[in-house]
């Protein structure tokens, strides 16, 4: 019933993609009227939107006009006219949806007419990219569109100078990556002065990839950390505790399939009894698990798995004077890679090695949380339908499928399953060896480096023989049906042979030589071996991609410092033309881009990615996925099954089973995991909401005191209140007089308010209450503040209020941070209680905050009344050194780290480019465009760069 309801009235998708066909309408009937301008009046169109949306008209009504100038700005400059499709891609971009195109749709086109549209209110447009290069490509490509309407733009990437940054923000489009983007927000809150901050809000994003960056990515937070104070005695005192503790087998219970060890009911209660005697619980707690105790019991959790999970030897060996981690798979050392959360420094402790100082997170934010602060967030892809349901429940994006320009005539063969890795890896080595001989370009697609690596050893050797023609034997002429059932014996056939196969290896690592790859993986016969993201943003076009060609061809020309005239680019671009169209009919005469992937991955957008790589435009194009019993998602979910089944079917060595139940199977197991990775996605943003709620409070908080010139009234409130919190603890308010604790009330008095004040008079006469007492300590505290004003005078103390409260706010936060981490690390074992966790994670928080306020409150106003002036200019706050950390999902290691990654070659960035001396620059440098990109690839405009010196 549902499919017939479908065939008349077409799907939800359908039906909100053709609501923005009347629209397209619009633009298309206006075409005319923009072709008729001139450049300048085309360009003066913008300054006529800008005045129209500061008179209150909405976007909605400019849009049909602000897309027509903008499809006509792309026709003059890049020579590409948007399709109707890509309009509509524009619209659902502009709705703050995720329009979801095909593979060679031209995405990155799709983009300029919302990015115009939204950049027009001059609160600042962003469009992120997965990786450094794609980001300067799309920003030089994009932006000669937006700069001829007018628009300037920037680009943020690895290396840039904080200048540089703001300028690139305030430009009225920024082009950058996720992590550049988020490090950016976290570092500006870091940062003692308004003017410092580089980034000006969050108005609009457009994600490209936004499946990869929302979802793959998100998997693992932005962190910025610092080195900590030096706890090395600490750990040490711990250890010898656990130590004793772990004599007896009784006192914890070790799980080492799951790699856990706690502490038992008797070890916690032995343990609390050996740190109550050495003094360590925290002031003021009697009981091991009280909040305040929670980095101590961290700590004691640490000492406890490395003592009795961690063997030397085997887990680690000890190498000079430090502890170095073995890979547990291959047996190597992994030198320089340490444990997190403090469990390294407790197997140096262990050890008795030299403890390194653990890094402090100074700030974080998870992928989520930082892009649901923009205003309006859209993105674009070619796979996120599956992931749907996610996008609505976290960002709340529709995902809308956006029809193709030509119709898809690629071909998806159902999967090919062996018994064994080396069958399966046999059968791919044959079919690129076949495509390869008839000049079949193929895209080998693995979901990692080491499967890359290990096919490409295979493919170096492999001695091949390749069937290219075959002719019936003259004694079987006219008896073709006889010669079918005898089969290759009654033919004379020819065979291509050979030993080592030609191919290229990307593993997502060089992503600018990638891209030059990438775009000659459709030549005939090319062998590409790919992981799921490298190279990806670069179209393969059958036959060569004529842009990435032109581009290389001028670098060389550029390096060898030859100027190149506009002749011999025409010229150029009509070889290359012509080679590409020769090429072009061979490939596609052969059947076009073939897609093989050598394992199904846990999820079916990473799959439908790969497929997605063939059939551009119309083009024809064949995808087929080999697998294995002993591939990870059909050995966890039904390998020995499947495998039970293929003996008992007698099915040989090398033959395979191919059936569209066996996709269907597959894709089952896939929904599972999938399902079961988005669980875990929430459960963790689920807690993330809980910090970023508090996060939130904290930053803002933290820019009202950058903001503000005078803080002498949020002073005294702190003083006030401070005031009251100390004789509410020891002056309760349903007390009697002889319950008041005044030795203890005095000692804190003298500490925080450095005042020495006659408390016990004043306790001890007759009828006096607490809050009388209270009100001559706000008078004797006021007259301290009066007066220390007067000696320092108003314009010092102004600053100094100012400075405290931006150190103490930063050190209580981070101080807070690490509570937090080693909360969220053992808040689990309350579910063991009947409780919930996330519940418990959320009350425990709460109350560590207060704590956070209450001790801001305490110790600003201690520093503003007890410490001592020196009268000379004060230093000037510094940054704390600090390091960012973005953990890739897929290989654990900091995309953060490795900066060349981002710059290939030791590529120069940012200042380094604009200090090249001009020896260094091509020749002709100096008749740049004034308001060009400087030659020297710094990013700057010629003339704030090299431009400046002529």
């Amino acid at each position: 019933m549902l499919g017939i309801a479908k065939k008349f009235f077409g799907s939800s998708n359908d039906r909100k993609v053709k609501t923005f066909m009347a629209e397209v309408q619009k633009i298309n009937a206006l075409e005319p009227k923009f072709e008729a301008l001139s450049d300048d009046e085309l360009r003066m169109m913008t300054q006529t939107f800008r005045d129209r949306i500061e008179g209150g008209e909405s976007s909605k009504k400019i849009l049909p006009e602000a897309f027509a100038v903008a499809r006509e700005a792309s026709k003059r400059v890049l020579g590409q006219r948007q399709y109707d499709v890509q309009l509509t891609g524009g619209m659902i971009l502009h709705e703050g949806g995720i329009a979801e195109m095909r593979t060679g749709e031209g995405k990155t086109l799709v983009a300029v007419a919302p990015v115009y549209l939204n950049a027009l209110s001059g609160k600042g447009v962003h469009v992120i990219t997965v990786n450094d290069y794609l980001a300067r490509r799309d920003a030089e490509q994009m932006g000669r569109v937006y700069r001829f309407l007018g628009l300037e733009v920037g680009v943020i990437v690895n290396g840039l100078s904080q200048g540089q940054r703001q300028m690139a923000y305030q430009a009225d489009i920024t082009y950058g990556t996720n992590n550049e983007f988020g490090f950016d927000y976290l570092r500006d809150n870091l940062v003692y002065d308004r003017r410092e901050m580089v980034q000006r809000g969050h108005h609009f994003a457009i994600v490209d990839e936004v499946d990869s960056i929302l979802i793959d990515e998100a998997r693992t937070p932005l962190i910025i950390s610092g080195p900590t104070e030096d706890r090395s005695d600490f750990y040490k005192i711990v250890d010898v505790l656990v130590k004793e503790l772990i004599k007896d087998k009784d006192t914890y219970e070790l799980d080492e399939k799951q790699r856990q060890a706690l502490l038992s009911e008797l070890g916690s209660e032995r343990i609390e009894e050996m740190l109550k005697e050495a003094g360590h619980l925290t002031d003021g707690t009697e009981d091991l698990y009280d909040p305040l105790n929670v980095s101590l019991v961290h700590h004691v959790n640490q000492a406890l798995r490395a003592n009795t999970l961690y063997q030397r030897d085997k887990d680690y060996i000890i190498k000079g004077d430090e502890i170095v981690l073995i890979d547990e798979y291959t047996g190597r050392m992994m030198t320089g890679r340490r444990l997190s959360e403090g469990l390294h420094q407790a197997l140096e402790a262990k050890e008795d090695v030299k403890i390194q100082p653990e890094n402090q997170t100074l700030a974080s934010v998870t992928i989520q949380n930082y892009f649901r602060l923009y205003e309006k967030l859209s993105g674009m892809t070619g796979t996120a339908a599956t992931e749907a349901q996610e996008f609505l429940d976290i960002y709340k994006m529709d995902v809308l499928e956006v029809p193709t320009n030509r119709p898809i005539l690629r071909k998806d063969y159902d999967d090919e399953v062996y018994r064994t890795f080396k069958e399966k890896n046999d059968a791919i080595a044959a079919q690129i060896a076949d495509c390869h001989v008839r000049g079949q370009p193929i895209l080998v697609g693995t979901v990692s480096i080491e499967k890359s690596e290990e096919l490409s050893e295979i493919l170096k050797t492999y001695a091949y023989k390749v069937e290219t023609g075959r002719t019936l034997k003259p004694e079987y002429a006219g008896r073709e049906k006889e010669a079918q059932k005898v089969g290759d014996a009654a033919y004379d056939i020819t065979y291509a042979t050979g030993k080592g196969i030609p191919h290229n290896v990307l593993n997502a690592r060089q992503h600018e030589q990638e891209a030059y790859i990438v775009a000659d993986a459709g030549l005939p016969g090319a062998v590409t071996i790919a992981t799921n993201m490298a190279g990806r943003g670069t179209d393969i076009q059958v036959g060569g991609n004529l842009e990435m060609r032109i581009e290389r061809w001028r670098q060389e020309q550029r390096n060898l410092a030859i100027e190149v005239t506009p002749e011999q680019l025409a010229a150029k671009e009509a070889e290359f033309k012509a080679e590409i169209a020769v090429a072009k009919e061979k490939g596609l005469a052969a059947g076009g881009l073939f897609v093989l992937g050598t394992e199904r991955h846990e999820s079916r957008r990473i799959d439908n990615q790969l497929r997605g790589r063939t059939g551009r435009q119309g083009d024809p194009g064949t995808s087929k996925f080999y697998l294995s019993c002993e591939d990870d998602l059909l050995r966890i979910f039904a390998g020995d099954r499947l495998d039970a089944i293929m003996q008992r079917f007698g099915v040989a060595e090398g033959e395979a089973i191919s059936h569209p139940w066996l996709n269907r199977a597959v894709e089952t197991a896939q929904k599972r995991v999938e399902a079961r990775n988005y669980d875990m996605r929430k459960n963790v943003l689920k807690y993330d909401d809980v910090v970023n709620d508090q996060r939130k409070a904290v930053f803002e908080q933290r820019q009202e005191f950058m903001d503000s010139e005078d803080l002498s009234e949020l002073v005294a409130d702190f003083r006030q209140d401070t005031i009251s919190d100390l004789v509410e603890r020891f002056m309760p308010p349903k007390a009697y007089a002889e319950q008041w604790d005044i030795d203890g009330l005095d000692e804190k008095v003298k500490h925080i308010l450095g005042l020495e004040l006659p408390l016990h008079e004043w306790a001890a006469e007759e009828g006096v209450s607490n809050e009388e007492i209270e009100e001559r300590l706000n008078e004797a505290a006021d007259a301290r503040a009066a007066e220390r004003l007067e000696i320092v005078g108003v314009e010092q103390t102004r600053n100094l209020e100012k400075q405290f409260m931006l150190q103490m706010i930063d050190m209580q936060w981070r101080e807070h941070l690490v509570h937090l981490d080693h909360l969220r690390g053992v808040i689990g074992l309350r579910g063991y209680g009947q409780r919930d966790p996330l519940n418990e994670y959320k009350t425990e928080a709460f109350n560590l905050f207060e704590n956070l306020l209450h001790d801001l409150r305490h110790n600003v106003t201690r520093w503003l009344m007890t410490v001592e002036f020196r009268f000379q200019p004060p230093p000037e706050l510094q940054m704390p050194e600090f390091q960012e950390i973005h953990l890739n999902p897929g290989t654990g290691e900091n995309e953060m780290a490795n900066p060349m990654a981002q710059n290939p070659e030791g590529m120069l960035t940012g200042d380094d480019r604009a200090n090249l001396p001009v020896e260094a620059l091509p020749v002709g440098w100096e008749r740049t465009n004034r308001n060009g990109d400087c030659p020297c690839g710094s990013g700057r405009k010629f003339k704030h760069c090299h431009g400046s010196l002529i």
